[in-house]
């Protein structure tokens, strides 16, 4: 399974992004999708997971909202109202159960989110 993001970029407080994370290999629909955020210095931080039948889990507050296309091998991160501490590498991730105590089995590479004051 390789997993490649996009999306990020540099955006000003109160702003939107919508990341994208296109999965190839078998088993993308029945596995669980996460995304996760790490800055420099600290851990890398659960953002939001979704199971292949659709049902998310969120680690942050209601600004951001994760789906899933299973047509398109394609998981969503939509974020609102950014703030400057939500600046950091975002990552998307799977594997056929996410949870704090079983991480993903494969990741992406990470794309960027900065957002100014």
């Amino acid at each position: 399974v390789q997993l490649q993001a996009s999306g990020g970029g540099l955006v000003q407080a109160g702003g939107s992004l919508r990341l994208s994370c296109a999965a190839s290999g078998r088993t993308f629909g029945s596995y669980t999708l996460g995304w996760f955020r790490q800055v420099p210095g600290k851990g890398r931080e659960f953002v939001a997971t979704i199971t292949g039948s659709g049902s998310p889990t969120y680690y942050t507050d209601s600004r951001f909202t994760i789906s899933r296309d299973n047509a398109k091998n394609t998981v969503y991160l939509q974020m609102n109202s950014l703030k400057p501490e939500d600046t950091a590498i975002y990552y998307c991730a799977t594997g056929p159960t996410i949870t704090t105590s079983t991480l993903p089995r494969y990741w992406g590479q990470g794309t960027q989110v900065t957002v100014s004051s």
